[in-house]
């Protein structure tokens, strides 16, 4: 039987969840049992295998460094801790719409400098049209006399 073996680079796929429990507490210099717990409060939200064991990825593991350091190093109880991560995705979703915002603002200055350009360009050869107005009168149907 040959076995075959595949890595993926957890730097090319940030977001990919491969890691098992254990693995992604060794990297995050955790106990896996703490990962369960901060699993069950939502502090970080690892994948699910077919038999429902976690699999974490390497954003997930980051996110596990940056819990241990507010925890630990900056004080920050758990509670408080979930709040910030809430408001940071907050602040990433705002930015990367604000992002998206000024690309269409940006493309519509384009279309906006290319019209104007081409109304100098032809408006030496358009002729002002005095407005008329056609009306057609049609005698009202039998259906639509009450």
């Amino acid at each position: 039987m040959v076995s075959e073996h595949f890595y993926v680079r957890l730097e090319q796929t940030p977001d990919a969840k491969v890691l098992v429990i254990s693995a992604a507490a060794r990297m995050a210099g955790m106990h896996p049992q703490t990962l369960r717990q901060y699993d069950r409060l939502g502090l970080v939200q690892p994948g699910r295998a077919a038999g429902g064991s976690r699999r974490y990825s390497a954003r997930d593991v980051a996110l596990l460094q940056e819990i241990q350091r507010l925890s630990q190093d900056d004080g920050v109880n758990l509670a408080g801790v979930k709040r910030i991560i809430e408001l940071e995705q907050a602040v990433a979703l705002l930015q990367a719409r604000v992002r998206e915002l000024e690309e269409l603002l940006d493309a519509a200055h384009r279309r906006q400098a290319h019209m104007e350009a081409a109304a100098r360009t032809y408006g030496r050869e358009l002729v002002p049209v005095r407005e008329t107005a056609l009306v057609v009168w049609r005698p009202p149907r039998k259906d639509d006399q009450r």
